[in-house]
């Protein structure tokens, strides 16, 4: 009976909390949250001004005394307390979504996506952060994990599945059996990386300073991990730094291949040392099955093609990458009897499952 009117009060939710976004998935209906994890502080009262869209439209805008910050760097909690109210906002935002009739009371299930390879401290922390945002219980998993969940792949098979996860700041490649992860490796270089690339490219080559925002439309207009044929161009604005005034350039898609060639040859080289660790008989799996790349960064041009020609396998990008991560875990809440083996959890659990 206790059990039963505890499942009746909960949300039970799963977060991808990532350095660039963060997407909830609630129960039975669906994800209802992806807004970037980015936070506005009002410095001179610690008041949080915003959180999630809201506060990206005031990157790079605010006066000085307001911060516009991501509390999480290369996928890990950088500021403890900031992270707290973020985590609390799409908790809160998530239940009110779901209709429930008690709402999350401080009942609530999550299951939070991380990095492979962070420290006990860090988890404790993303636990911590969760539960203080109301969560009663927390799961981690681990985001190759959930990507190849999400990506529908036969995890808990004997048989290899080579996932690449691209996200904000981390790129997490892993080879997984029978509901584990086998080798893994985990890469600061991501999206993150890619947007500076650009803007050290833009101010050592044309001496002019563009904003995150900028480099990233650039990254996905014409960005691409190999030269190309096809000619692009596009507007890059931004401040001289010589004059230190507004000025417009030109950009082609070859600059911008070669302003990311560098950070993009570290992924590649990252996936060919985990294959390099790779039990043979796992190996055979993935020379028949490929790798399967996910998250954000996957997206962009060619470099799918780029990793299947560098390391001689099939290389296929998972269906909606953007999202594969909160689906995985999403469907691992649901089948939580079933995929509880891939997850860690609070001691707690056990006196509530």
């Amino acid at each position: 009976m206790f059990k039963k009117l505890i499942s009746m009060m909960t949300v039970d939710m799963a977060i991808d909390l990532g350095t660039a976004n963060s997407l909830v998935y609630v129960k039975d209906k669906g994800i209802i949250i992806n807004e970037p994890s980015v936070v506005a502080v009002n410095n001179k009262t610690g008041q949080i001004l915003a959180i999630g869209e809201e506060a990206k439209k005031m990157v790079g805008k605010t006066p000085s005394y307001i911060t516009a910050t991501r509390p999480l760097v290369n996928g890990v909690i950088s500021d403890f307390e900031v992270t707290e109210q973020m985590l609390k906002y799409f908790i809160e935002k998530a239940s009110a979504s779901s209709k429930k009739l008690f709402g999350i009371g401080g009942f609530s299930r999550v299951i939070i996506g991380i990095p492979c390879g962070v420290t006990e401290v860090e988890r404790k922390a993303v636990r911590d952060a969760a539960k203080n945002a109301g969560a009663r219980t927390v799961f981690l998993i681990e985001e190759p994990l959930a990507s190849a969940i999400g990506a529908k792949l036969q995890i808990q098979e004997a048989g290899g599945n080579f996932i690449v996860d691209i996200g904000g700041g981390t790129t997490e490649v892993a080879v997984i059996s029978l509901g584990g992860i086998v080798v893994s490796r985990s890469l600061r270089v991501a999206g993150d990386k890619l947007n500076d690339d650009i803007i050290q490219f833009a101010q050592k080559e044309y001496k002019l300073l563009i904003g995150e925002r900028t480099a990233e439309h650039i990254k996905i207009s014409i960005g691409s991990a190999m030269p190309s044929k096809e000619k692009k161009e596009m507007a890059m604005r931004g401040r001289n730094l010589v004059t230190g005034l507004p000025e417009e350039v030109v950009i082609f898609n070859d600059d911008v291949q070669r302003a990311l060639e560098r950070s993009v040859r570290q992924i590649v080289s990252a996936i060919k040392t985990t294959i390099e660790e790779t039990p043979p008989e796992l190996l055979a799996d993935v020379m028949t099955d490929g790798i399967f790349l996910a998250g954000g960064g996957s997206m962009l041009k060619d470099l799918d093609v780029l990793i299947s020609k560098e390391t001689k396998m099939p290389c296929k990008i998972v269906d909606d990458p953007l999202t594969s991560v909160v689906r995985g875990a999403g469907i691992a809440l649901e089948n939580i009897e079933t995929l509880s083996e891939v997850m860690s959890k609070d001691d707690e659990e056990e006196a509530f499952t």
